[in-house]
């Protein structure tokens, strides 16, 4: 995968009644919405930076450009419908920064064709996008798409070099937690071969779970494992580095 902006520059905001830090229509608090502001980020693609320029002060500071994509998905099992603000078991907007170059998605296909798509192309993004937008922008995307027959995840799952990955989305995020936690300890049990109740010991000792998005209609939790930590073995007959090296000659 190649990530790169199409624009120089990208834009972020808030907008009232929406993002992590401001009541909302299912959190009712006594205050007034956030105003709505726009932040525009200039791209520096020689230094590689985005720059942020404060509204209120003369603060300036360069933040380094980190492309990614915010929504990756499939169309959801039996016709169904979802807006592209949905996280879920299908992918979606689950806003997480690890959907980047160098990273294999695993979606399980629910329809005839898939229907995958890509989209919200962020050129950096904290883990939570806490306001509700990252460093928005248009992207020139390249892909590689592989269709694997057989063992689909019931959950996104991500592989880079480093970490094994699962995605929970939902509501509240305890559960979002607990979605990508059961789907790891599922992927230990494959991976190495063990007893369900082995491989949770082992997650439990060794998971990291940052928060991909707390502001969409669901939120997303990832829940990730370092690959150093562990035996040498290959997820799905080693297509990740099958991937990566096919990459390199695009």
């Amino acid at each position: 995968m190649d990530l790169t902006p199409a624009r120089s520059w990208g834009a972020s905001a808030t907008i009232p009644f929406f993002g992590g830090l401001t009541s909302t229509d299912r959190t009712a608090l006594l205050q007034e919405p956030l105003p709505d502001t726009t932040w525009i980020y200039h791209v520096d693609t020689a230094r590689q930076t985005v720059g942020f320029q404060a509204r209120h002060t003369e603060f300036e500071v360069a933040l380094p450009l980190e492309p990614m994509l915010g929504t990756i998905g499939v169309a959801p099992p039996g016709g169904e419908v979802r807006s592209s603000l949905v996280p879920e078991r299908f992918g979606g907007n689950m806003d997480s920064p690890e959907v980047k170059a160098g990273t294999t998605v695993y979606l399980g296909v629910n329809v005839e064709g898939a229907l995958f798509s890509i989209g919200d192309g962020h050129y950096r993004q904290g883990e939570g996008e806490a306001c509700g937008t990252a460093v928005e922008g248009a992207m020139n995307s390249t892909i590689i798409v592989e269709l694997i027959k057989g063992g689909a995840p019931a959950w996104p799952r991500l592989e880079s070099d480093s970490h094994w990955m699962a995605v929970g989305s939902s509501r509240p995020m305890e559960d979002s937690w607990r979605i990508g936690q059961v789907e790891m300890v599922r992927w230990f049990e494959e991976l190495f071969g063990l007893h369900q109740m082995d491989a949770y010991q082992l997650l439990t000792q060794t998971a990291l779970a940052p928060i991909a998005n707390a502001v969409d209609a669901n939120y997303s939790v990832v829940v990730k494992a370092a690959k150093k930590l562990f035996p040498r073995v290959h997820a799905f007959d080693g297509l990740h580095d099958d991937l990566r090296h096919r990459s390199k000659n695009l």
